[in-house]
């Protein structure tokens, strides 16, 4: 006999939604903010918590699947179509650090929290738009064929991620992380 899933109740997608908005929060005030901190801050007990998400973990992981559904549909109406490659690409990282900046203590959370392929998983959306820039680009001649898609597709995402965790440790000032990730995506993958 199948299992029926019934609907949630109204008040348990209040406090998911609840949750998440909190969880969002505090983990990009604070990377290493426990569950019993988001809870107490949520106002929700650890068990209704728990009921939701099992883990810290998971809960991470759902904070990281909305945010990054939320850059998806900002970056969606992004125009990199009418632009050569080389100035779309410089578009499509201004405007996904700036929304990547706002989330930037989140992504270190969910670094130290995720493992690196579920990170990639969530951001299969916004790395399917850089994948056909780079597609585009080397059809225009202005990208680089010598190295396989999939790697150059993976270094974008990493040096973007990777400008969140160098600020955070103040080895990169937050005011240069636009220019200097345009500089060096540009260097990956602008044909010489």
């Amino acid at each position: 006999m199948g299992k029926t899933t019934q609907p949630r109740r109204a008040d348990a997608e209040r406090n998911i939604a609840t949750i998440l908005a909190t969880a969002t929060r505090l983990l990009c005030a604070d990377p290493g903010a426990s569950v019993a901190e988001i809870a107490k801050a949520a106002g929700v007990g650890r068990v209704t918590l728990y009921g939701h998400f099992p883990s810290r973990e998971s809960l991470v992981d759902a904070v990281l699947e909305h945010a990054v559904d939320h850059a998806e549909l900002a970056l969606s109406g992004l125009d990199l179509e009418g632009l050569p490659a080389p100035e779309a690409l410089e578009r499509l990282v201004v405007s996904s650090w700036e929304i990547l900046d706002r989330h930037s203590r989140l992504f270190v959370a969910a670094d130290r929290a995720l493992p690196a392929e579920r990170i990639r998983e969530r951001h299969s959306g916004p790395l399917a738009r850089v994948e056909r820039l780079i597609v585009r680009g080397r059809d225009e001649g202005s990208f680089r064929t010598d190295l396989p898609l999939s790697w150059l597709v993976s270094t974008f995402l990493v040096v973007l991620h990777n400008a969140a965790g160098e600020i955070e440790a103040g080895r990169l000032p937050r005011e240069e992380a636009a220019e200097v990730l345009t500089r060096t995506l540009r260097s990956v993958l602008v044909s010489g």
